[in-house]
């Protein structure tokens, strides 16, 4: 992942019952391209991936936040010369880490800059609203930044019903 997956994921415990990130159950990642098309892309792998883990009953609010991560990273998280990045690789990962009754959507793009959500009487601007949705619709969200200095992790939480459970 480029960062050591406990330090990554240490936000996620405030508040929670103890968490082993040694003890995630599944996980997948894909890299996304410096391109608007990455957004599609990001919703389908989402669909796939959780098709496969029987996390329909949030897909939903899990593609809004994917989708809403993703656009922030690509507007925001890269550098001018963007498009020569994506000739040197795909510089936006999607992360999904699922453990038993959570799901974790992480996005990596390369800025050190934190996200900035607009308040509240913001919500009337036609943009800037994508962090107020992430926070709606997820059970709970953060960032910080890679070990490495090289860029930022942006998470959103989402705690899923037990198998079997209405």
């Amino acid at each position: 992942m480029g960062t050591n997956g406990s330090t990554m994921l240490e936000p996620l415990r405030q508040g929670l019952p103890p968490l082993d990130p040694a003890a995630v159950s599944d996980t997948a990642s894909c890299a996304l391209p410096a391109r608007h098309e990455a957004v599609r892309e990001a919703r389908q792998f989402t669909r796939k991936i959780c098709d496969q883990w029987s996390a329909e009953d949030r897909f939903d609010d899990v593609c809004l936040v994917v989708s809403e991560l993703v656009t922030n990273a690509l507007r925001h998280g890269l550098p001018t010369g963007a498009p020569r990045l994506a000739e040197q690789g795909a510089p936006v990962r999607l992360h999904l880490m699922r453990w038993t009754g959570r799901l974790v959507c992480a996005v990596r793009d390369p800025s050190r800059g934190s996200p900035v959500a607009r308040t509240a009487d913001d919500f009337s601007a036609e943009s800037g609203r994508g962090l107020l949705l992430v926070e709606s619709f997820s059970d709970g969200w953060g960032w910080q930044p890679m070990r490495s200095g090289r860029g930022k992790v942006v998470w959103a939480l989402f705690l899923l019903r037990p198998p079997g459970g209405a």
